[in-house]
């Protein structure tokens, strides 16, 4: 049950940093509505505010939120940007979450 906490945190936090993210690029990049940019801004603080429900330590937390990022901004990307990920970015991808799955989740005494 654990497991499936933490992982839905950092699928919520990876909607909130990709999201908010990509908001401010389409203000700041496409030259979209101003108001892209704010909602951008407050979803990335958003994002802040989310971390911190995870019940490890900083450096383990974010350094597995980068798998998860990685994974996460891909399928982003292919939803909303049209882009196809190729098997190397897939790969790459799994390779991460199974990396940041050790770090976060490896037994320790």
């Amino acid at each position: 049950m654990e497991i499936l906490k933490s992982w839905t945190i950092f699928i919520i936090a990876g909607v909130c940093e990709i999201g908010g993210g990509w908001l401010v690029w389409q203000y700041v990049r496409e030259e979209k509505s101003v108001w892209y940019g704010i909602i951008g801004g407050a979803v990335l603080v958003g994002y802040g505010f989310v971390a911190t429900l995870q019940t490890a330590n900083f450096a383990r937390v974010y350094a597995t939120y980068g798998g998860f990022f990685i994974a996460m901004s891909l399928l982003w990307a292919y939803r909303f940007d049209n882009y196809s990920p190729d098997r190397y970015d897939v790969i790459g991808a799994l390779v991460a979450l199974l990396g940041v799955c050790i770090i976060y989740y490896a037994p320790r005494g």
